[in-house]
């Protein structure tokens, strides 16, 4: 369970510009996915400072900071600075001054810029931090994007997942991981899988070996995360058991405390695992729009046995 990312990450993914190089930054870590525009600190006030947050200066904080004389920025500067920090990120490409510059090389805080406005980058930096910092586990998968929904497929080893993948990459659908998927809980309704760095866009494929999807299918036949919307747990089939043939019920399965619809299919020679995928991908995306096909069913066998009643 992650709890923390390197600063090194966030100027790699959005692209910050480093003002102060002789700081080492190999080292800093955020560990909360909060940010604070330290407004109230610029003119003073310092109790209940969230310091130990990405710090953010707008154009509202550098507009205070212009109506200050030289000795009071020094001051200010100092006294900030002096809580330690992860880093203070400038937008919309406003350059520090030298004042801030100082007081941050003297403390070890790393000062950034990103051309982004404002709001649009505070909302993007608090989602991607969610995401990066939230809860998770990693179990033993398959996880694609049928038709726009997340379906993880499970099973014992062998059974058939990748195989089931790679048919739904060759009909359009695409992949996000195989064989081992990084589940992060970023909301209580909200799961979102991943592949760990190392088996990102590749499967294997007993009796041929790994194969590159993204090399051999295109970029559009992967994708970096999704939601996981539904499981799919294949099984060899048991003459035994008996097995679900309305829907009537949801069954569902919980990882990191929510709970995700889950259907077992019973694997048997013949069966096109990539359409049963498909079908049920639609069919989920059916019942969130309303529209359960089951108890349509249902009904209207009831409706035809009321006329047969009814003739009699």
């Amino acid at each position: 369970m992650p709890a923390s990312v390197k600063l090194t990450k966030i100027i790699e993914n959005y692209e910050l510009r480093n003002c102060t190089p002789d700081i080492d930054i190999s080292k800093i870590m955020v560990n909360t996915p909060d940010i604070n525009r330290p407004s109230l600190q610029l003119a003073g006030y310092f109790e209940h400072f969230d310091s130990e947050r990405v710090q953010i200066i707008g154009f509202v904080e550098q507009s205070f900071i212009e109506t200050l004389d030289k000795e009071q920025k020094k001051l200010i500067y100092d006294q900030l600075l002096s809580f330690k920090m992860p880093c203070i990120i400038y937008c919309r490409d406003m350059d520090p001054d030298e004042y801030i510059l100082e007081a941050a090389n003297k403390y070890g805080v790393p000062v950034l810029v990103t051309e982004k406005a404002t709001s649009t980058f505070m909302a993007e930096i608090i989602r991607w931090l969610n995401v990066q910092l939230a809860p998770c586990i990693t179990i033993h998968g398959v996880l694609v994007d049928v038709y726009g929904e997340g379906v993880l497929i499970m099973g014992e080893s062998g059974i058939g997942k990748s195989e089931a993948a790679l048919e739904l990459i060759k009909r359009g659908h695409r992949l996000v991981t195989d064989d081992v998927v990084e589940i992060r809980k970023v909301s209580d309704e909200t799961l979102i899988g991943t592949a760990p760095d190392i088996t990102r866009h590749f499967i294997e494929l007993r009796g041929i070996g790994i194969v590159d999807v993204k090399t051999l299918f295109g970029v559009q036949s992967v994708k970096e995360t999704q939601n996981i919307n539904m499981v799919i747990k294949l099984e060899e089939w048991s003459r035994d058991k008996e097995y679900d043939r309305l829907g009537l019920e949801e069954n569902y399965t919980e990882f990191l405390g929510n709970k995700v619809v889950c259907h077992s299919i019973p694997i048997r020679p013949g069966r096109n695992l990539a359409i049963i995928v498909e079908s049920a991908a639609v069919n989920y995306r059916q019942k969130q729009m309303g529209y359960n096909a089951a108890k349509s069913f249902i009904e209207r066998v009831q409706e035809n046995f009321g006329r047969i009643n009814e003739d009699n």
